[in-house]
């Protein structure tokens, strides 16, 4: 991570209203937490003050392997690996990636997630049919939020 990126995250707080942020990425995870500068009243006497924490990554073995997809008794679950936006397709004008009844295959683009006005394309792991859409398009998801549910053909 550079200061660059942090101040992207800063001004993501500060466009949001958000208080916290906790990012992981690269094996490095790091917390912005902004400091309280209100008084009794609720009045600011400062401008924010923001602390930055890096705190170590859990460990590769102690991490999830890429095919350890969550099962439900519908099939399994594609979980978001980030915390962002959920967008069914490319631009407003283009089909969906996905729908439900279509079959997927092994690295086919299922949906992208907006991050940090960053477009992350989310691919299948699995070859199957889908089952479930979880999320509607353009609703913010949070990390480890299902997706989509595949049912394996």
């Amino acid at each position: 991570m550079n200061l660059k990126e942090i101040k992207e995250m800063i001004n993501l707080m500060n466009e949001n209203d958000l208080t916290e942020i906790e990012i992981e990425r690269e094996g490095t995870k790091i917390k912005i937490k902004k400091a309280s500068s209100e008084d009794q009243h609720g009045f600011r006497r400062h401008p924010p003050e923001f602390k930055v924490e890096a705190i170590p990554a859990p460990r590769a073995a102690e991490e999830k392997s890429v095919n350890d997809n969550p099962k439900t008794s519908k099939g399994t679950v594609i979980s978001s690996p980030m915390v962002g936006t959920f967008y069914r397709a490319p631009s407003p004008e283009s089909a969906s990636f996905a729908e439900t009844g279509q079959v997927v295959e092994v690295g086919q683009v299922v949906c992208i997630i907006e991050a940090m006005k960053l477009m992350n394309e989310i691919k299948s792991e699995i070859r199957g049919k889908v089952v479930e859409i979880a999320v509607e398009n353009a609703e913010p998801v949070e990390f480890g939020q299902t997706l989509f549910v595949i049912e394996p053909v």
